[in-house]
């Protein structure tokens, strides 16, 4: 019964690194329009100011971006509050 229960929870966790890395890499290609390190790393001043409203409450596309990046990769490797 517990080998489910820990399969189950490495099964969400992997899950919810999925889903990170994805919008991540969704966001990323809404702001630049390619997925090309040499594109991102040029354009990237240019988009420097672009915000989002959610709620009344301005985001940066970079901070939403980052966001999801870094629970892309603590979902991935079971760090942080996804360790089981």
């Amino acid at each position: 019964m517990s080998a489910n229960q820990a399969a189950l929870k490495a099964l969400i966790t992997n899950r919810v690194g999925d889903f990170g890395l994805s919008l991540a890499i969704l966001i990323s290609f809404f702001i630049f329009g390619s997925m090309n390190y040499l594109t991102i790393f040029s354009t990237a001043p240019l988009f420097e100011s672009y915000m989002f409203t959610v709620f009344n409450l301005k985001v940066s596309y970079f901070s939403l971006f980052g966001f999801f990046l870094l629970l892309g990769a603590v979902g991935k490797s079971a760090q942080l509050g996804l360790h089981v």
